[in-house]
């Protein structure tokens, strides 16, 4: 058992750590099949190796070899620390600064075996979302975070720790990029190469800019779509008695389960690793468990009857799970589910994201290793039988959503019967919960606010959250329109639930949906409360990047974007930047995330509060841009209420002065000016 301050001590070189190679009784990231050529495999061992000093080389170059090509990666399997990972409480981190400290909390969380989805292959979600591309990387970073002083900051290239650079007190103190590749190489079949060679990384959103807290992180969002779905499509405010069906549990998807628990509905969700399955089971976010599809639908068929709230995991593939669905209605004429989505990993769908229903979940990934074109074949099919049954079930009064993880895109791609005729490129036969749900949340500045108790200690979270709800009930005391007063009042109420419901895996976490006006005095709050002594250490402000400023993503975040300017990043890089030099205590930038690599810009940050009166500046100047430059970028494209909040906005701080735009409402004016 290493100590945390051996693991800040460098690359142990001298012995050198037993290989154990990969553990057993976790689950394990699925063999990737980069095709590389024998000099792209040469270049591969060469820039793994070019971490350790010549006299260890010969024996490393061998070991590494045998992990590309039994697993397509070098991950330096040696090299996994034996110290159990998890956050530990920020005063234990050997480090000449609070914000360093704070990251590597952050770091160890995102690689807790109970958080992370792949711990050993340094995946945190999403099947492939890494926060480093290998061990060697953790190790110099947690060198230099333990080294750094409050005049440099850490550059990290797609998992590589560049270094330390001299920089100033107000600079951030971390600076990541992910997967930054030129835009005409940024194809997956390039990714899966430049990846195994160890030059680039997918970071999926918060995994690699270390700010995951957990599938809690998703959940409130689960709950406000799933709420909101029966409100729009089933014209009901109350989900009782109602069946919501959809797959994965694996990492973000995990929180699916809890999430129909909360709203009080039936939530019956498929997955095909069980050890994923047992895993939320195990944590109490998952009620039962069957891989009996006849006890499946028998007991979904008992619960709508006595209208019990249920979460159900079925051990099987979503498809078998449809299509048995479709053969109830059509042969009892019962219509069993009434809400539906999907939330596998179909943005990465050929490397362990989406299974294929013609073949068990070992044997596809034999086949997914050993004929990648095959699998690809099946996975299509696949993806086709699926959409043909949910189109069944949608001629009845079912709904179903696309949950922004490019399910329907990669349906489309497959040939699967999803257009929408005489629609744009990002819009398909179902809606994106974008489109539908959260866009108006986002287009009213609130999105997924989240923080962190670097304590450890689950009394300061209960003290963030009174603090938090006070907040709320002020605002709402002081004045707010109806849309803004019904998102906070709905906020209130998840933060009073949160302790019932066992939303904590991981860190001392909490997550909430607020606008700009809410999430400065949160953060206000906390810093004072730090500074009095009743927080008992730092707390780390962050957000999902799936948020109203931090994401460009056509077929998610932007889909309800109809100006043209979906396609167009400009918004998340701006905010990378911006957050940048207004406070934040780090920044990151990726490609990816969400619907896939090539599809997505997105960045997020962390902000360090520890009572100074520095941070609560740096949080009302950072906290407000944040927020404000989507709601601006959503007002120009012609978004009434992000034109009413902006407006609002700018007559609250004098500071800011937005472009606006003027209504161009005459179509005849428009056909006659373009007649030839």
């Amino acid at each position: 058992m290493s100590s945390l301050q051996t693991l800040c001590s460098g690359l142990p070189l001298r012995p050198l750590p037993e290989n154990r190679g990969r553990w057993a009784g976790v689950s394990h990231a699925p063999v990737r099949t980069p095709g590389l050529s024998p000099l792209e495999e040469q270049l591969a061992l060469r820039n793994a190796l070019r971490y350790f000093p010549p006299d260890v080389q010969e024996l490393l170059a061998p070991e590494f070899a045998q992990e590309l090509r039994l697993y397509g990666h070098i991950y330096m399997y040696r090299f996994c620390p034996t110290m159990k990972m998890r956050a530990y409480p920020i005063e234990q981190y050997p480090c000449r600064t609070r914000a360093a400290a704070a990251i590597m909390h952050m770091v160890m969380n995102n690689l807790d075996p109970a958080v992370a989805q792949f711990p050993q292959e340094l995946v945190t979600y999403g099947g492939n979302g890494q926060v480093f591309s290998n061990w060697a990387q953790f190790w110099l970073t947690m060198s230099y975070l333990s080294q750094m002083t409050e005049e440099q900051t850490l550059v990290m290239y797609s998992g590589h720790p560049l270094g330390l650079f001299p920089s100033t007190p107000w600079a951030p103190r971390l600076v990541i990029t992910n997967g930054m590749v030129i835009p005409n190489y940024s194809s997956r079949t390039e990714y899966e190469k430049l990846f195994a060679m160890g030059v680039t990384m997918y970071g999926q959103m918060t995994a690699g800019s270390y700010c995951y807290i957990g599938p809690q992180g998703i959940v409130h969002g689960t709950v406000l779509t799933v709420l909101n779905a029966g409100r729009r499509y089933l014209g009901v405010k109350d989900l009782t008695g109602k069946v919501f069906v959809t797959s994965g549990l694996g990492g973000m998807s995990g929180a699916q389960a809890k999430a129909a628990v909360i709203v009080g509905c039936i939530g019956v969700i498929a997955e095909v690793d069980k050890a994923a399955l047992m895993k939320r089971h195990e944590q109490g976010w998952l009620m039962e468990v069957t891989s009996s599809l006849d006890h499946c639908i028998e007991r979904l068929r008992e619960a709508r009857k006595r209208k019990e709230v249920l979460s159900l995991g079925y051990h099987g593939n979503v498809v078998d799970l449809w299509e048995r669905l479709v053969h109830e209605l059509d042969t009892t004429g019962e219509l069993l589910v009434d809400l539906g989505s999907d939330q596998t990993s179909c943005h990465n769908p050929f490397n362990g994201g989406y299974y294929p229903v013609q073949l068990g979940f070992a044997e596809a990934q034999s086949l997914m290793a050993s004929d990648p074109a095959a699998f690809k074949g099946l996975v299509q099919e696949s993806l086709r039988r699926q959409v043909s049954a949910i189109n069944r079930l949608a001629k009845e009064n079912f709904f179903f959503w696309d949950y922004g993880n490019a399910f329907l895109l990669e349906a489309q791609r497959a040939g699967a019967d999803v257009e929408k005729k005489d629609a744009s490129k990002t819009e398909f036969r179902y809606p994106s919960y974008v489109q539908h749900i959260m866009g108006d949340i986002f287009s009213l500045g609130f999105g997924p606010f989240r923080w962190v108790c670097t304590s450890g200690d689950p009394q300061d979270l209960a003290v963030t959250d009174e603090l938090a709800t006070c907040v709320l009930e002020k605002a709402i005391a002081d004045g707010v329109n109806l849309a803004v007063k019904l998102q906070y009042m709905d906020n209130i109420r998840w933060i009073r639930e949160a302790a019932k419901h066992r939303l904590v895996v991981g860190s001392q976490a909490r997550i909430l949906y607020s606008d700009q006006k809410g999430r400065v005095a949160i953060a206000v709050a906390f810093n004072q409360a730090i500074a009095r002594g009743e927080i008992k250490a730092p707390v780390v402000l962050s957000r999902d990047h799936h948020d109203v400023s931090g994401t460009d993503s056509p077929f998610r975040e932007t889909s309800n974007i109809y100006d043209g300017s979906a396609f167009c990043a400009d918004m998340a890089v701006q905010n990378f930047a911006g957050d940048a030099f207004r406070g934040a205590t780090w920044v990151a930038l990726h490609n990816g995330g969400g619907v896939g690599w090539g599809e997505v810009i997105n960045g997020g940050f962390g902000l360090v509060l520890d009572g100074t009166q520095e941070a609560e500046q740096k949080a009302r100047m950072m906290l407000s841009w944040d927020v404000s430059n989507g709601v601006a970028r959503r007002c120009w494209s012609g978004n009434q209420k992000a034109y009413e909040i902006i407006c609002q906005t700018m007559q609250d701080n004098k500071g800011l002065v937005v472009t606006l735009p003027h209504e161009v409402a005459d179509e005849c004016m428009l056909q006659q000016a373009l007649r030839p």
